[in-house]
């Protein structure tokens, strides 16, 4: 099967499963099917003795699904991992792969309202079943969730300046398409980089909109349980709040980055890094795909 490149392009695609070690008979996971780029080079590393399990909640993913005998798509959010596989039976796996963020299809795809290029809803919903939308938070969250989420999920210098405004506006008229969001924001840049500036408080609204944090937080904790000894997890982020709690989880085995060592002073963690520092796509990559530019892939090995 062709891979869907229309759909999305798989970023870092073979330093990420090569990374991942795999054996013909490996049980892996890829938490982020989306068009089935990753998932494809898996299997080619598979015989049918091994299996491959993918996740994806977006359900526009199911018309790129690969029909093998060792492959099956799961369509549910991967923070919920543990509970899907067990329901099939799994208790182990050798190995996971997530590449974290939006698709190109759910960009591209105007009304998702993923991005600010033409006018759309302000949905964001990466499941369309869930119910809290873009719009929703801006017209119902508090002043104090409001600036929790611009002050957690950007580095804007003026959030509350930011977060005054969306309150000043909603009452006067909702907010409900991503042009109204794009032009409230543009006054509040500096000059030039107003491109910039609303693509952090998109990228804000999306983070909490799909609990974004949430979801990769409970992968890595869940991951620990769930990997065979010596099982590796690929993680592929594309903002510096995602890399952050991968580096840390990988180097000191909690999402604060604080070293707890046991009786004899070795360091307490769950995994061994396999990437000290993070890889990046060549520059070749990156002129061919420029939505790659911004990925940092980390590899792990459970001890």
């Amino acid at each position: 099967m062709k891979i869907n490149e229309a759909y999305h392009v798989p970023v870092l695609l073979h330093e990420s499963v090569d990374g991942l070690a795999l054996q013909p008979n490996s049980v892996v996971v890829d938490v982020t099917f989306g068009g089935g780029g990753h998932s494809q080079y898996i299997l080619s590393k598979l015989t049918n003795e091994g299996f491959l399990y993918a996740f994806d909640q977006d359900e526009d993913a199911n018309s790129n699904a690969i029909s093998a005998p060792n492959f099956k798509l799961i369509g549910g959010n991967f923070k919920f991992i543990k509970n899907h596989l067990f329901a099939l039976g799994v208790k182990k796996v050798d190995a996971i792969l997530a590449d974290i963020g939006v698709s190109s299809h759910q960009f591209d795809i105007a009304d998702r309202g993923f991005s600010f290029r033409s006018p759309a809803p302000l949905d964001m919903r990466m499941n369309q079943k869930a119910t809290l939308t873009a719009a929703q938070l801006l017209n119902q969250g508090s002043e104090a969730e409001l600036l929790r989420i611009f002050n957690s999920y950007t580095d804007l210098p003026n959030v509350f300046r930011l977060v005054q405004t969306l309150l000043v506006v909603r009452q006067q008229q909702p907010f409900e398409t991503t042009d109204q969001l794009a032009k409230l924001c543009e006054p509040l840049a500096q000059r030039g980089k107003d491109h910039k500036y609303i693509a952090q408080v998109f990228q804000a609204l999306r983070i909490e909109v799909n609990d974004e944090i949430g979801a990769l937080k409970k992968l890595l904790e869940d991951a620990v349980e769930l990997l065979n000894p010596g099982g590796r997890i690929a993680v592929i982020s594309y903002h510096s709040i995602e890399d952050r709690l991968v580096k840390n989880f990988f180097k000191k085995g909690n999402f604060e980055g604080t070293e707890v060592r046991d009786f004899y002073g070795n360091l307490v963690r769950p995994f061994s890094e396999i990437t000290r520092h993070p890889l990046v796509p060549s520059e070749a990559e990156v002129l061919s795909n420029n939505r790659a530019r911004s990925a940092k892939l980390r590899i792990a090995q459970l001890q």
